[in-house]
């Protein structure tokens, strides 16, 4: 791993956190969207996330040869996509006009598929998640410092 590797690795997980903040904003802002472009209720977004396994790995000297599929070089984004798997809300207002018109859920209106408690959650993770990758960032420019101090 060269030098500024911990660097790299913190800047990914700081581009994949900054863009999860975004699309969980992009998920509270449309709470109580009943009609999009597409058609329907919105749909919750999510971010997903795979191991950057590009290129060569760093080999570890303290993992034992059989065991050692190199480590790492960080996270990126493959995509967002939108979860199917919850159902919308039906929500009762038969004066809303976007409710249904006909069927046995006539009168309900259905209502995106957002906890805002789970939002926040998920907020909060990716928030700390920055911060921590910060962290990363701020101890490698100091244990460079330090290391640039002793060379002189």
């Amino acid at each position: 791993m060269g030098m500024f590797g911990s660097i790299n690795i913190a800047a990914g997980g700081l581009t994949v956190q900054r863009l999860r903040q975004d699309v969980i904003a992009d998920n509270i802002a449309n709470v109580n969207t009943t009609r999009t472009t597409e058609g329907g209720a919105f749909q919750r977004s999510r971010v997903v996330v795979r191991p950057r396994v590009d290129g060569p790995y760093w080999k570890s000297p303290f993992v034992p040869k059989q065991l050692d599929h190199g480590v790492g070089k960080g996270v990126r984004v493959v995509g967002i996509e939108k979860d199917m798997d919850a159902q919308p809300k039906l929500v009762w207002d038969p004066t809303h006009p976007d409710s249904i018109k006909s069927g046995p859920n006539e009168g309900y209106v259905e209502m995106p598929n957002v906890n805002v408690v789970s939002e926040m959650v998920d907020l909060i993770s990716a928030s700390r998640s920055y911060e921590a990758n910060i962290a990363v960032i701020n101890g490698a420019k100091s244990m460079f410092q330090r290391a640039l101090d002793i060379g002189r």
